[in-house]
């Protein structure tokens, strides 16, 4: 249990000693090629610390043509994600803009962030507020306030400029592909009163048609689910496996899941709910109907 950049680290370090072993370097040779000392090579290919964007380049610079084209790029975005607070890098979506609000969120919301901008897929349950990257200004807002009482309105101003900031991913090339199931009970919430909800409603049966975004919606009649349990989120990544993590939310802090076991039983408990839920399109034809007697 780590948080995500911490996860990132370890994962890089693996992919690297790997490479490093295939070019028949031992970690004293590379670290000579480098003009480091070669406890440097073993932190960073055990994870205990990052490494910088220009120092992978030259480390796959020193293993020389069996690093493809398509593992410098994966590994060079990769490092960047890993590397947590410090200069904004690139995660292969754009510039780590959300270092800018350093002073405002905490690690384990820019650890959250770093994570869904570097992913390929997004599966998320929600029993009580509609996902982030579906929330319209004034549903973000309300939820904000709702969650932050007595939070200076120039914060909460902030903190929704991240919330609709993060929703990008949906509309990158390639853009994160989210499948989100929400309780019955997301969409009858009246957060922020009759007119804004009506507004996310209408939001949300125009984003289930989107491509990339599969909504589906778990009714009242299903009665007891796997779901009660909790939120949770399983981000998925691309070319290297072994990478994903399952996000739980708690009220002080988040816990990140990364061991075989857990991401088994959160894989298969989203596949059971999912199964439970209506149909993308019967689910888009509920929200909608929602939203014309909001």
């Amino acid at each position: 249990m780590q948080h995500g950049p911490a996860v990132r680290r370890r994962k890089l370090g693996e992919e690297l000693r790997a490479l490093r072993d295939r070019s028949g370097l031992t970690s004293g040779e590379a670290a000579r090629i480098m003009g480091w000392h070669q406890s440097k090579i073993s932190r960073i290919e055990t994870g205990r610390s990052g490494v910088k964007p220009e120092d992978i380049r030259l480390l796959l610079d020193a293993y020389g043509e069996i690093v493809s084209p398509e593992q410098r790029a994966l590994l060079e975005a990769l490092s960047a994600s890993a590397a947590g607070p410090g200069p904004a890098g690139d995660t292969g979506r754009g510039r780590q803009w959300w270092h800018d609000y350093r002073g405002l969120l905490p690690q384990e919301y820019r650890d959250f962030i770093s994570l869904e901008a570097g992913a390929r897929s997004a599966r998320t349950v929600e029993l009580s507020v509609v996902p982030g990257l579906l929330q319209t200004p004034g549903y973000a807002r309300a939820v904000t306030r709702a969650a932050l009482g007595g939070l200076p309105e120039p914060k909460v101003d902030a903190l929704v400029e991240v919330r609709l900031a993060r929703q990008a991913v949906l509309r990158t090339d390639p853009p994160l592909e989210l499948s989100a199931v929400l309780d019955e009970a997301v969409l009858r919430r009246q957060i922020g009163g009759p007119g804004v909800m009506a507004e996310q409603l209408r939001h949300l049966a125009e984003v289930s048609r989107l491509p990339q975004v599969r909504l589906q919606v778990l009714p009242f009649s299903v009665g007891g689910h796997l779901g009660l349990t909790g939120p949770f989120v399983i981000f998925s990544f691309p070319d290297i496996a072994d990478l994903d993590v399952v996000v739980l939310d708690h009220l002080t802090s988040s816990l990140y899941l990364e061991r075989k076991e857990d991401l088994e039983a959160y894989g298969a408990a989203f596949r059971t709910i999912q199964a439970h839920a209506l149909p993308p399109q019967d689910s888009s034809e509920l929200i909608s109907s929602l939203a014309d007697d909001a």
